[in-house]
């Protein structure tokens, strides 16, 4: 099994790790911190469940409209771009004064535009790693999410503390700033790894073609609902815990770590097709605790051993690699990336409706037992075990 040294040998693998890096920390750190402004301005868990995930709910606009360009754009230029363009909209959000509406507006645009972010960062990383070491590629990418959000909740909080949450967002725009630094400089200039201009009309027969695999397609649902709905109930801490919702996020981004850096180095290839239902099944499981409104212990390690269950996505993302042909390979994972955003903004609007109605600790309970109906429907359409591979022609041989 390939090393993590051995990756950061590979030429380009690392300023791409560390690019990716900055935009999570930013990202951690920002929405923590718009959250915070939004909660204390308005009281409402829904308005301030959007304001952390509500770029992610924008990925639907993108991914059925700019999806193309994953594959057409220069990636430097691409990944350099949007993290300009996140770090002007989170500065923006920063300034005293500026009305909700302007607020949620720039959430909207920063969606819309890093819909293309994940399929232009992923496919450059299949591109620059051989297929046998992407599992681990994409695992040490997960991993540095943990540990980004570990450290970014932890910094967040005390920033919150120290300065306010204007300041935590302006902290967040220099790490943007920083993130597009070092893909500028880190990069080598590429050519896209598809001809012709992206367009809404490309971008929408491509998703046909990937979306009409009946395999591709539950793989697809697998890596959007059941970990999107657990998302939901994460987007409730800051309305269930007001003055613990960094350690709380934390503790999420602990358990991540660790499921990842377990599956992703230690796992056999024979037991990963077996593995991934049951990990989804514990991703979910562990927040029906939350049906008793449990106090903070026991909330800590409920959500400490849910997340171990995200390591779930690496399996399938290599399930969903080895269905996808070359050429394709940005707009796929770029697609899993914008549908598994988008529906964790659309389940952290539902967690924030349904908190608005009932309670957090309700909201979460509910959209565990939807988790895991989903995860066990899945289940129960798919036999476990490998896919075979994509033929070279683009059309699936199973």
């Amino acid at each position: 099994m390939p090393r993590y040294r051995e990756l950061f040998r590979t030429p380009e693998f690392t300023p791409l790790f560390l690019s990716g890096t900055a935009q999570v920390a930013a990202q951690t750190v920002s929405g923590l911190g718009l959250a915070t402004l939004v909660f204390r301005a308005t009281g409402s868990p829904l308005l301030s469940a959007l304001a952390m995930f509500g770029p992610a709910l924008a990925q639907l606009v993108g991914a059925t409209t700019l999806l193309s360009a994953a594959d057409r754009l220069p990636p430097r230029a691409g990944l350099t771009t949007v993290a300009l363009l996140f770090a002007a909209g989170t500065a923006a959000q920063a300034v005293p004064g500026l009305p909700l509406g302007a607020v949620f507006a720039i959430l909207l645009l920063q969606g819309i535009a890093g819909s293309v972010t994940g399929g232009v960062r992923y496919g450059l990383l299949h591109e620059i790693l051989p297929r046998d070491r992407f599992l681990i590629g994409r695992s040490v990418f997960n991993m540095s999410v943990g540990v980004c959000q570990i450290a970014g909740f932890a910094t967040g909080g005390v920033l919150l503390a120290l300065l306010s949450p204007r300041g935590t967002l302006l902290t967040g725009a220099v790490l943007y700033l920083a993130g597009a630094l070092v893909a500028r400089c880190g990069l080598s200039r590429r050519a896209p790894r598809a001809a012709g201009r992206a367009s809404a009309a490309e971008t929408w027969q491509t998703n046909a073609r990937l979306w009409s695999s009946p395999a591709r397609r539950r793989v697809y649902l697998a890596l959007w609902v059941p970990n999107g709905l657990i998302v939901g109930c994460e987007s409730l801490f800051v309305p269930y815990a007001p003055d613990r919702a960094a350690l709380l996020f934390v503790c999420a981004a602990l358990g991540m770590l660790a499921g990842d850096t377990a599956v992703g180095r230690f796992v056999p290839e024979a037991w990963r097709g077996r593995l991934a239902a049951p990990l989804q099944a514990l991703l979910a499981a562990p927040y029906l605790i939350f049906v008793l409104g449990p106090g903070l212990p026991v909330a800590v390690v409920a959500i400490t051993v849910s997340a171990v269950g995200y390591a779930a996505s690496l399996l399938y993302q290599e399930r969903l690699m080895a269905l996808v042909p070359e050429e394709l390979s940005g707009h796929a994972l770029g697609l899993h990336a914008s549908g598994m955003l988008a529906l964790q903004g659309l389940s952290a609007a539902l967690a924030g409706a349904l908190a608005q109605l009932t309670s957090p600790a309700t909201a979460m309970t509910l959209l565990a037992v939807a988790s895991l109906t989903v995860n066990a429907a899945l289940g129960a359409t798919e036999a476990p075990g490998r896919p075979r591979k994509t033929a070279p022609s683009g059309h699936s041989t199973g």
